[in-house]
């Protein structure tokens, strides 16, 4: 289903204001229950410690976490309960070799476990987000996987940081991904959830080029994966609908995801304006 701009009706519905009247706000899956379609996750993505790679890094973990839900509070009133969520970059790309020069380095997870108790104190969901290198998402995620068995962890892959074997990333570079590549992470994560017995897991696919994800169209769905495709890019709001527009997301049961950015956008959109695209975005990202 190709997005277009025609508007959805913006008006609240009587069930999101009486539940934000009552100050109830989304809840981390359980078994059985669903993401997508159920609630809207409203998040901050960075990286620890600077907000050089966006907003959640600028602050604490438990500053940052009072931010995001101040900020979702702008979204409760269209039709679904507002799930706020931090999207922390856990493995970094870089210019130079790192770790099995694969041009990626981790986070140490000492400070993935400090995102972790702050999600929990405040309800939220923890998206973990792969700037690979020249590594694979799968074997990324795998070397996550003391954390991603938490029932309020996510997954997040960045293709923008995807390189070959001679590739660096950065430096005007937009890397890729095949759907081989997404499909093995998702496939190995689903396995985890079934392993474990594990509510649905959120997996947030970045895109703002097609070239991103050549043949996206053979990305398989998995059970307990709810994947969102995510439309990123910063510039002026009318720019940042073309690129929704132009990257033509499939329909269910694909989530759709839409990325602001506070600084470098040229004007901020506001959520009004937001929950207005077509097809209305599941997940809202914050950089």
């Amino acid at each position: 289903m190709a997005p277009t701009t025609a508007p959805r009706s913006s008006t609240p519905t009587s069930t999101s204001a009486s539940a934000t009247a009552s100050g109830v706000r989304g809840q981390p899956p359980a078994l059985g229950q669903r993401i997508v379609g159920r609630e809207r996750v409203v998040a901050y993505y960075g990286a620890p410690g600077s907000g050089k790679l966006g907003v959640l890094g600028k602050t604490s973990p438990e500053q940052a976490a009072q931010s995001i839900i101040h900020r979702a509070a702008g979204f409760e009133h269209y039709g679904e309960p507002v799930l706020p969520a931090m999207e922390l970059i856990a493995t970094v790309a870089r210019s130079g070799p790192g770790p099995g020069d694969t041009y990626s380095a981790p986070i140490p997870m000492a400070q993935v476990r400090e995102y972790l108790d702050v999600a929990h104190e405040h309800h939220m969901l923890l998206i973990l987000d792969l700037q690979p290198g020249r590594a694979s998402f799968v074997a990324q995620a795998k070397a996550l996987a003391p954390v991603l068995v938490d029932p309020s962890v996510g997954l997040a892959l960045d293709p923008e940081w995807k390189v070959g074997p001679g590739g660096r990333p950065g430096n005007g570079l937009i890397g890729h991904s095949t759907a081989a590549g997404i499909n093995a992470a998702t496939s190995w994560l689903s396995g985890l959830v079934s392993a474990r017995h594990l509510p649905d897991k959120l997996v947030v696919v970045h895109e703002f080029t097609a070239s991103m994800l050549p043949d996206r169209q053979h990305i398989t769905q998995h059970p307990g994966i709810e994947m969102v495709l995510h439309a990123d890019g910063f510039g002026h709001p009318s720019t940042k609908v073309h690129v929704l527009q132009k990257l033509h997301f499939p329909s269910p049961p694909f989530g759709v995801g839409f990325k602001l950015f506070l600084t470098q956008d040229s004007r901020l959109m506001s959520p009004g304006e937001v929950m207005r695209l077509h097809p209305r975005p599941d997940v809202i990202t914050y950089q």
